[in-house]
């Protein structure tokens, strides 16, 4: 099975993706994680896509995307979750990456892409925040 799980930054995407790898056995990749395949990243891009299509019935994975551009590498029949979140809330967790501050030119950014993920198919949609995650997690095992 392949997993995709995607969303904007801060919104608990990695969250999920740690609680479903604690709970399945499965490999978990994140943004360009893909590029430890090989060298060259188109190279690396194709094996990827490969490993992804393998798994959709041998082994399992689970692929974490803050890009768009990312979710062209899931393959049909991958399972795809979108995980969203207030805009205050992603700001929020944002500054606490940055040490409790967020600067004005990252607030804007973020502000910029929000939403941009929410007209995106998908099986699953959780709301950080609004949503059980262990709910999700039973949800995507009765799939598995």
């Amino acid at each position: 099975m392949v997993i995709g799980i995607f969303g904007e930054s801060c919104t608990g995407k990695s969250t999920l993706a740690q609680m479903l790898a604690a709970d399945l056995s499965c490999e978990v990749f994140t943004g360009k994680d893909y590029l430890r395949l090989a060298k060259n990243e188109n190279i690396a891009k194709v094996m990827f896509q490969k490993k992804l299509t393998a798994a959709l019935t041998g082994d399992s994975i689970i692929y974490v995307i803050s890009e768009k551009e990312h979710l062209s590498l899931l393959p049909e029949g991958a399972l795809r979750i979108l995980v969203t979140a207030d805009l205050e809330l992603i700001k929020s967790r944002f500054a606490q990456r940055m040490r409790g501050n967020l600067p004005a030119p990252v607030a804007a950014m973020l502000e910029k892409k929000h939403g941009c993920f929410d007209a995106e198919r998908h099986d699953i949609h959780v709301v950080s925040g609004g949503t059980n995650l262990d709910a999700v997690v039973e949800q995507i095992k009765e799939k598995w």
